[in-house]
């Protein structure tokens, strides 16, 4: 039997691979996923629908450096750092997950993060993109 931080750790490698199809294939029929304080999916359909608009809105997701992970019984706890891409602007944040892993497929997944700190990854990743581009206007100069 795999343990459920095989599971979770498989179910982040598929998004990584942005294989939304064997992510949810780890997913129970009834899961749900939030984002909190967004509003849950409910079902495989609905998270289906979901990961797959992120990969439309982005080219890539990374757990760059999963700084925890531990389990007690069917409930795992992640602390990591995300990074989400599109093209060539990416942004890295902190995110606190639970998921709840019963017989072999995820029930839960909620992902907490700081919405500011959230927001500034994201003027981060706007400010080296926009640098990035400086840089190649002059060099073409």
């Amino acid at each position: 039997m795999t343990s459920e931080i095989e599971v979770v750790q498989r179910f982040l490698g598929r998004l990584q691979e942005m294989d939304v199809e064997g992510a949810v294939a780890l997913c129970a029929d009834d899961v749900v996923y939030q984002n909190v304080p967004l509003p849950a999916a409910r079902g495989r359909k609905a998270v289906r629908r979901q990961l797959k608009a992120m990969t439309k809105l982005g080219t890539g997701f990374e757990v760059q450096q999963m700084r925890n992970i531990a389990a007690n019984g069917p409930v795992v706890l992640t602390e990591r750092v995300d990074v989400l891409r599109r093209g060539s602007f990416a942004m890295e944040f902190w995110v606190c997950g639970t998921f709840e892993v019963e017989g072999g497929k995820i029930v839960l997944w909620r992902d907490y993060f700081d919405w500011p700190t959230f927001l500034a990854a994201g003027v981060r990743g706007a400010g080296r993109v926009a640098r990035q581009a400086v840089a190649t206007r002059r060099a073409a100069r």
